[in-house]
């Protein structure tokens, strides 16, 4: 007889005698509960085996007995339904065998709390009928049984259960490794709408659903693989039910979920899934909601983001894994400097230092600094950013990017027109943002070498136009044939036919005019007569410069208030008036 287990790393070094079918365990301490936990155990027909526990005195010699098991599983067990057709008859019965065998379970446990021996066999006969129950989860059309029959709150009442095995042990069933991971897989929930609805639901409604999920993954030990499995498993869960409804985030932030989803972010632990797993679950519950964003920023969490992307200022991620995690940490710094106040904590945190560094060090990293410093700077709110960035010579280093595409931007996976973009986007916030000598400073640096980043500006202005005209000259094309064919442009293929304009470099384009628009407005004569010079030699026109701009000023501002929207587009309509 083959046995297999493995034990917490907290248990100390013992010695183990198999005699017949009695597994004796001598133990050197004498704890009140054993911390033995045996997994999987038998690959022969036995359905268990005994096991029991003996600690020793200190001369080595057994002075009592303590029957003891968290969790045998009999690993390859076949399901007593084998051969049998699942419908809602073997269901409601499974469920029902389910509901009888926890209550008696719990029954024992609190009956004989100091006797494992008592409650081993309901134990074992527990976790059988939840191996069963895994043939539920590939049919969503039956979850509404798991709710009629309250077997929703029986299975969440287990993830408060002494024996944390019960939670994530068990054969595997694809697509994820546990059970209530395949329940909320978010492939087998769309395949049923509705009952995927009723599952959710019938989750969601006791309120504390994810609190009870953090509660979980904070009593289990990840230097067990076991262990480790569950939380992977959990947060699993949470994501296939963020998945299917996003407004369930706000709520799993505030039940506890953000705390530990930092906690664990930052434990000084070595890169694992779970690390990975956590960092893609955080930025999932950021996209979009400014509530989580805010929740972050209030428990320091632009901090933690920073020191935990501050490994990589020197040094690039050693797996594809690792960099993936690195993505998410930095998509998640994006997400939360959309709001005003984390903008503030960024600056205070010193996030432009380690950004601007991390440009400098020309390391992997640098493709999404820069696009952290784009959603730092950007806007009204982004003024302190853009000063603060002048003063760490931040100049020095944006210029260079401005004047050539890096070639390990585009190895980086970054584009060279996402790289054009991002570094547009900067100089032109800060164009907007900056007052007084850092200004100055700003204006100054596109009169050096004779002027040399007009130029660069100029030589951007004339690819973007034509990439955006051969673009609009297909979408014409394309509309003549519809209109010929009698089909109707309605709102849907409008708002289609300009993501392909931005996507063909619209947007960039106007913010190479916008810079264009600003440099020649700053009162530096040599700045205005370079920009209107080479617009002459090369064929350029004003009137197209100026079209440009009004549809920019047209769109800019989506989101913010009609007031500031008004504003801004009165400023660059004055702007236009002395181009």
């Amino acid at each position: 007889m083959t046995l297999y287990w493995r034990l917490s790393p907290t248990v100390w070094p013992f010695r183990c005698n198999q005699v017949n079918h009695l597994l004796v365990v001598e133990y050197p301490k004498s704890p009140s509960v054993c911390p033995l936990r045996m997994h999987g155990a038998l690959n022969t027909g036995l359905d268990s085996c005994t096991i029991c526990c003996t600690h020793a005195n200190e001369s080595g010699q057994g002075v009592s007995l303590l029957p003891t098991l968290f969790s045998v599983f009999h690993l390859g067990s076949t399901s007593v339904l084998q051969g049998e057709p699942v419908d809602e008859s073997s269901v409601k019965k499974m469920i029902l065998t389910f509901e009888k065998r926890s209550y008696k379970n719990q029954e024992l446990r609190i009956k004989f709390p100091d006797n494992p021996e008592k409650f081993m066999e309901a134990e074992l006969d527990l976790n059988d009928i939840i191996q069963e129950m895994h043939v539920v989860a590939t049919m969503p059309d039956l979850y509404h049984l798991l709710v009629e029959l309250n077997a929703v709150h029986s299975l969440l009442g287990l993830l408060s259960h002494e024996n944390t095995d019960i939670l994530h042990h068990g054969p595997p069933q694809p697509p994820t490794r546990d059970r209530p991971g395949e329940l909320t897989d978010i492939d087998t929930l769309q395949e049923s709408e509705e009952g995927a609805e009723v599952l959710i639901d019938a989750l969601v409604r006791p309120g504390q659903v994810v609190a009870l999920l953090v509660q979980n993954m904070e009593r289990l030990d990840e230097q067990v693989k076991e262990e480790a499995d569950g939380v992977y498993n959990t947060l699993a869960i949470v994501e296939n039910m963020a998945e299917f409804r996003p407004g369930l985030c706000t709520e799993a932030a505030q039940q506890g979920l953000m705390q530990w989803l930092l906690k664990r972010v930052k434990a000084k632990l070595p890169f694992e899934a779970n690390k990975l797993y956590c960092s893609e679950i955080l930025a999932i519950v950021l996209q979009n909601n400014d509530s989580t964003r805010e929740l972050l920023g209030e428990m320091d969490g632009i901090d933690v983001l920073l020191q935990q992307l501050s490994v990589f200022k020197r040094h690039n991620p050693s797996t594809a894994e690792e960099q993936e995690m690195m993505e998410n940490l930095f998509d998640s710094l994006c997400s939360c400097l959309m709001l005003s106040a984390n903008r503030d904590r960024f600056l205070k945190g010193e996030g432009l230092q380690l950004m601007n560094l991390m440009l400098r060090e020309k390391k992997m990293s640098r493709t999404s600094a820069l696009k952290v410093l784009d959603h730092g700077m950007t806007g009204p709110e982004g003024t302190d950013n853009c000063h603060k960035f002048v003063d760490i010579l931040g100049l020095r280093t944006i210029f260079p990017l401005f004047m050539k595409t890096p070639k390990k931007m585009k190895k980086a996976g970054l584009s060279e027109k996402e790289h054009e973009e991002h570094v547009s986007s900067i100089i032109s916030s800060m164009l907007r943002n900056l007052k007084a000598q850092q200004r100055s400073r700003l204006l100054s640096k596109f009169t050096e070498n004779d002027c040399e980043k007009v130029d660069r500006l100029m030589e951007l202005h004339f690819t973007y136009l034509e990439a955006v005209q051969q673009a609009d000259k297909r979408i014409e094309g394309e509309k003549h044939e519809m209109v010929r064919r009698g089909e109707i442009l309605d709102d849907g293929l409008e708002d289609e036919f300009y993501l392909r304009r931005l996507d063909a470099g619209l947007f960039v384009l106007q913010l190479i005019c916008y810079i264009m628009v600003e440099i020649s407005n700053s009162g530096i004569a040599q700045l205005h007569q370079r920009v209107h010079q080479i617009l002459n030699l090369r064929g350029g026109s004003l009137k197209v410069v100026r079209h440009i701009m009004r549809e920019y000023a047209e769109s800019i501002g989506d989101g913010k208030a009609t007031e500031f929207k008004e504003a801004e587009k009165k400023r660059i309509m004055d702007l236009l008036e002395n181009f």
